[in-house]
This record gives structure tokens, sequence and C-alpha cells, in this order.
């Protein structure tokens, strides 16, 4: 093989690894205090 044969399958690996590997979403999970509710003893 030509020698830009194997320089464009190279970049070609490298950008598909780079596309697939590189995405890592993060979750990010908000916890609310939980405040308790104000009890009336009125009646």
């Amino acid at each position: 093989m030509s020698k830009s044969i194997k320089a464009l399958a190279a970049f070609g690996f490298v950008a598909i690894v780079a596309a697939c590997g590189g995405q890592q979403e993060e979750e990010v999970v908000i916890i609310e205090p939980v405040a308790a509710e104000p009890a009336y003893n009125k009646y």
C-alpha cells in the first residue's frame, strides 16, 4: 500500500475512535432539602 492510503486509514481510525470514545455524559443529580410542613394545633 502507498503511504497516502496508510495515512488516510490511520486518520480515519483515529477519527472514529475519538468520535465514539470521547463522549461521556455526566449525570447531574440535584437533591432538594426536605422541609417539614408546619403543623398548627389550633383546633
